[in-house]
């Protein structure tokens, strides 16, 4: 098992979750954060912290956001890894009740 970030990341980038990781599996993109499956051990310290809820295991995926799965080891090879927390995006706020935000998602700068 390992955990997912999911859509409700895209445009916000709250970094909450980074400063607790023990392992540093996380990865920062343009405008979404992802989770390395191979470095992530899988001890759900970061779910608590993010405070729109995007994190979740690989098995609980709800529905709608399979394909995450995938991108998170995807572009986990290709970002940098991120360790310390950082402000969010300017307007996180703004987007951290939108839903259905995957056309808004960055691959690159």
């Amino acid at each position: 098992m390992t955990f997912i970030v999911t859509e409700a990341c895209i445009r916000c980038k709250y970094t909450d979750c980074v400063s607790v990781c023990p392992v540093d599996c996380f990865h920062e993109g343009p405008n979404f954060l992802v989770i390395d499956p191979d470095v992530c051990i899988d001890c759900a310290v970061c779910v608590p912290e993010c405070p729109v809820g995007a994190i979740v295991a690989d098995t609980d995926l709800p529905p709608g956001q399979e394909g995450f799965a995938a991108m998170n080891a995807l572009y986990a090879a290709r970002w940098p890894v991120i360790s310390q927390a950082q402000d969010p995006l300017p307007d996180a706020e703004q987007w951290a009740s939108v839903t259905h935000k995957r056309e808004h998602f960055v691959e690159a700068a």
